[in-house]
C-alpha cells in the first residue's frame, strides 16, 4: 500500500480527475468527486495518521453506470458516514472550526459507504453516477 502525505494530495486529485473523466463522468461530477476524495484523503492523513502520513491506497473504477473511488488505509477505525450533519443554521461566527468537510464530501457524491478492513483500517467508497438519470 503506497505511503501518502499531505504533499501527495495534488497528485491524488489529478489521478481521480483524469481517471473519472476517462470513465465517462460529467465534468461537474468529476469536480464534486475530486472534492470528496480530497477531503477524505486529507482527513485520513491529518487525523488518522496525526499529520505524519501513512499507507493510503486510492482506487478508481467504473462499471458503465457510476465511477467508484475506494480509499483504503491502516489508520484507526473511523466511519465518516456515522457523523451527524452539521447544523447549517448556526451562524459561522458561532460554530467551532472544522466539521464541514465530511458533510461537503457526503453531499458531493451519490453514494458514500464505509467498512472496516480485515485486521485494521478503513475502506471508504465514494460513488458518482455517470448520468443524473441513472
Amino acid at each position: 500500500m503506497p505511503f501518502a502525505e499531505l504533499s501527495d494530495l495534488a497528485a491524488i486529485r489529478a489521478f481521480v480527475h483524469t481517471t473519472a473523466g476517462s470513465l465517462g463522468a460529467r465534468p461537474e461530477g468529476v469536480d464534486d468527486l475530486v472534492l470528496a476524495v480530497d477531503d477524505a484523503a486529507a482527513n485520513v492523513i491529518t487525523h488518522g495518521y496525526g499529520g505524519r502520513g501513512g499507507p493510503l491506497e486510492v482506487e478508481v473504477s467504473g462499471d458503465g453506470q457510476e465511477v467508484v473511488v475506494r480509499l483504503r488505509d491502516r489508520a484507526p477505525l473511523f466511519d465518516p458516514t456515522a457523523r451527524p450533519a452539521p447544523d447549517l443554521r448556526v451562524p459561522l461566527g458561532r460554530r467551532a472550526p472544522g466539521g464541514l468537510g465530511i458533510y461537503l464530501a457526503r453531499v458531493s457524491v451519490d453514494r458514500m459507504e464505509h467498512r472496516r478492513r480485515r485486521g485494521h483500517g478503513n475502506e471508504l467508497t465514494l460513488a458518482l453516477k455517470l448520468s443524473p438519470d441513472v
